[in-house]
């Protein structure tokens, strides 16, 4: 390798790395405010969480992956064109295609890989990550009173604690409703103070109460007439409640499958057997349709056997008629009564499932879709490259500064059409190919027409260009330049010179 080969990918490495990171982060602070409310008061421990965390960012490098190639490109040849490092190296005789050579053999063994990523690692930790989602939302909250407050996160119980001691955790007015009898009782505790905790598996409430009173309503059928209550004083009282949901339980998060969780090959057999699924349905929803009601009549279209003609003799007199409007009053009504009828008899006859074919074809699409992804995204690493490293040779712009700006627009022009190009292949308004590829197919041609510019030392983003050509064309065809115009242009390469 060429040391200035080296040169050129030591410079490309570190950015590359740091930017990777630096999106991942930003993607990651997402996931966390779209699921904090489901985190947050559940106990759970640092372990869960982390795993948690690692599947997400997992799940989250196709997304991060091209904006970070994007904006490690822009910012290389950025620096290398502030440093005038690029200068020196096309006037030893190197072209850009040359200097990047390097760069393109890294950023396609990336591309391959991630190809592998998103068919193997991505499937896996998405399944993983619904599965611990799953397991979260099933998680009641933990115990936690606030003074002066009832506490509803027990089913068909309420507490309510006057005050708590944060040192020694005793509670003090401690006011119980329990509900949990399948007769219908009602029991109402009231006590000076005492304690409440779970058990440290979770799965058992201990309650010890000091100094306090019990009410039980007992209820039977004639409970609206006739009720008893039964009144209990205690000095101490202990009891132990069945608990379910405190704990932390764990999936299989096999029984957690959806496209987003296939790979290449489990793809292909989804949507080879949703297609069959889908065909079948239609074939079993028309058929008698078209053979019984539409085409009865006509043996040309649809020869039919005796056995599914339709008699046609309590009609025969209307048929002998020129035209409806030939007809008298009584034979319009027999032909209207009889062609309500076979209306009736047709939708009767339409067997369509709406539910589980429309369910069919809605993951035959998303299958699709997922088919694609997998596919696409190899290039669009590629294609990002190719539009970041010409265009950081062109504006010569290093930092964080102007790289960001210019990366983020256009990974949101690609999310964009991207979003467009899915929502519409999900909606089976296009072919998931054309949904799927059209953002590769519109940001192609942006970064051939890029590169062909950086090639060629274009002026692509030369101001003075720019303002001797609107200057000459403004003479030409006599207009007079504004002195506000002339100002702005000044000032505007005096802050592009600095």
């Amino acid at each position: 390798m060429k040391t200035i080969h080296k040169l050129v990918l030591k410079s490309y490495l570190g950015p590359m790395i740091l930017t990777f990171f630096i999106v991942m982060f930003v993607l990651m602070m997402n996931f966390v405010w779209r699921y904090i409310d489901e985190l947050v008061g559940k106990g759970l421990d640092a372990g869960v969480i982390i795993e948690l965390m690692c599947y997400a960012m997992a799940n989250m490098i196709p997304m991060g992956l091209p904006l970070s190639m994007l904006l490690a490109a822009i910012m290389t040849m950025g620096n290398l064109g502030e440093n005038y490092e690029l200068l020196a190296m096309k006037s030893a005789g190197m072209s850009l295609p040359q200097i990047l050579k390097p760069l393109i053999v890294v950023v396609g063994i990336i591309s391959i890989g991630s190809f592998f990523v998103v068919n193997n690692l991505v499937p896996y930790a998405n399944k993983k990550m619904l599965s611990i989602l799953y397991d979260i939302k099933q998680q009641k909250q933990v115990i936690e009173f606030q003074d002066g407050l009832f506490f509803n996160g027990i089913e068909d119980m309420s507490i309510r604690v006057g005050k708590q001691d944060p040192k020694t955790h005793l509670l003090r007015d401690v006011l119980i409703y329990d509900n949990r009898n399948v007769n219908g009782n009602m029991t109402t505790t009231v006590a000076d103070s005492g304690y409440i905790r779970l058990s440290d598996n979770k799965k058992y409430l201990y309650v010890t109460l000091y100094n306090g009173e019990t009410y039980e309503q007992t209820r039977n059928y004639q409970w609206y007439n006739n009720s008893a209550l039964r009144h209990h004083i205690f000095e101490k009282q202990d009891g132990i409640i069945p608990m379910d949901g405190f704990d932390f339980e764990r999936s299989n998060s096999d029984a957690f499958s959806s496209s987003t969780t296939k790979n290449i090959a489990e793809l292909d057999r989804a949507i080879d057997s949703l297609d069959q699924t889908v065909n079948t349905a239609t074939t079993r929803s028309y058929e008698p349709l078209l053979k019984e009601q539409i085409f009865s009549r006509d043996n040309q279209v649809l020869p039919l056997p005796d056995s599914l003609k339709i008699d046609k003799s309590g009609f025969r007199d209307c048929l002998l008629l020129d035209s409806l409007s030939s007809m008298s009053t009584r034979d319009k009504d027999k032909v209207w009564g009889i062609a309500a009828s076979n209306a009736k008899n047709s939708r009767g006859l339409f067997s369509f499932d709406e539910s589980t074919a429309k369910e069919a074809l809605n993951q035959l699409y998303r299958s699709q879709i997922e088919w694609h992804r997998k596919i696409s995204l190899p290039f669009s690493i590629m294609i990002f490259f190719l539009i970041g490293a010409p265009l950081g040779a062109i504006i010569r712009k290093g930092g964080l500064g102007t790289p960001i700006v210019i990366s983020v627009i256009f990974f949101v022009i690609y999310y964009m059409i991207s979003i467009s190009g899915e929502k519409a292949a999900r909606e089976g308004n296009w072919d998931a190919f054309y949904g799927m590829w059209l953002s590769s197919f519109i940001l192609a041609p942006i970064a051939m027409y890029l590169t062909y510019k950086a090639t060629n030392d274009s002026v692509l983003l030369d101001t003075d260009w720019y303002a001797g050509r609107i200057k000459y064309y403004m003479d030409k065809w006599g207009i007079h330049t504004p002195a506000w115009w002339t100002k702005l242009v000044s000032r505007f390469k005096r802050k592009h010179k600095q």
